[in-house]
């Protein structure tokens, strides 16, 4: 099996949705792929950094779920990287409340000897400069490189994406971010520009409408699960990504046909994240649960379609 390295935020959120709202809650993109990729039973490290007013509970807790915590820098006399948000009432749309970066203002991500050997690197979605600092660290290159990114980095750091752009195999972002790069309003025609930019397979999320994989004129698409209620979106997609990521490390194949499993598996991970508030839904996720769920992904999307 193997190894998957997730660099991103382990951090503080508090989030107001319809359904309430919570004081601080453990978050990060980095925690989200962790629980998701534990699911696999991969050995998963994850690279980060926090403050010394992160509870060790929560560093305990990750390690229970067999993910490594080694590459998880804690300065003491720091504070832990802290964002809120409040969702409207429809759950696509947020208007961020308060950021403050603390220690992540200037973290210098590294890689844990047992990990620089790892053949799929998950690189979350923090700036470019510091996405490529971690595969200079890795040994040899990796069998896969996966990049998450957003608008936020395409206005202040676009140089240094595309840069970044070219090292990596797969790239997740949503349909808004995807015609922001690529400057077509067609998603087809975003994914073409953007394999041109270096990844050869682009992953266009929508959210509550699925996902797109794309590669080299190759298309798939995966609904994502209808559901009675959402709670709260925070960290679906990091979740998917960490689905996505994990499943191809359980398997070891990176092959397209593989990756449709894939973006099955994170969609359905991503499916249970939101049902609770922050990751209190993926802490308590059992294997049979999972399983369940599959099958009701199987059932939507899988008919015979008689062609007369």
């Amino acid at each position: 099996m193997s190894k998957l390295l997730a660099v991103g935020t382990v951090a503080f959120d508090a989030i107001e949705t319809p359904f309430g709202k919570t004081d601080k809650i453990l978050g990060g993109s980095g925690t989200f792929v962790g629980l998701a990729s534990s699911q696999f039973g991969v050995k998963t490290g994850v690279v980060s950094v926090v403050g010394g007013d992160f509870p060790q509970s929560y560093l305990d807790m990750m390690n229970t779920r067999g993910i490594n915590t080694d590459g998880v820098e804690i300065i003491k006399e720091g504070k832990t990287f802290f964002w809120s948000g409040k969702y409207h009432n429809d759950m696509n749309s947020r208007d961020t409340l308060i950021t403050e970066l603390n220690v992540l203002e200037n973290f210098k991500p590294l890689v844990p000897e047992d990990f620089k050997d790892a053949s799929i690197v998950m690189l979350g979605n923090l700036h470019p400069l510091v996405q490529a600092s971690v595969l200079d660290q890795m040994k040899e290159r990796p069998k896969l490189v996966v990049l998450d990114t957003m608008n936020f980095w395409m206005d202040i750091a676009l140089a240094d994406l595309h840069t970044i752009l070219k090292r990596v195999d797969v790239i997740t972002i949503n349909d808004e971010e995807a015609r922001q790069l690529s400057g077509e309003y067609s998603l087809v025609n975003a994914a073409k520009k953007i394999h041109e930019m270096g990844p050869k397979y682009v992953v266009i999320k929508k959210g509550e409408h699925g996902a797109l994989l794309f590669n080299e004129g190759n298309m798939f698409f995966a609904p994502a699960l209808p559901l009675a209620e959402v709670f709260d979106p925070t960290g679906a997609g990091d979740t998917f990504a960490g689905g996505f990521c994990g499943y191809l490390a359980m398997t070891n194949n990176v092959s397209f046909e593989n990756m449709k499993n894939a973006i099955i598996y994170g969609s359905n991970l991503a499916s249970f994240c939101v049902e609770k508030f922050g990751t209190e839904r993926m802490q308590e996720l059992t294997a049979d649960e999972v399983r369940i769920r599959l099958q009701s992904f199987k059932e939507l999307t899988q008919f015979d379609i008689e062609i007369s």
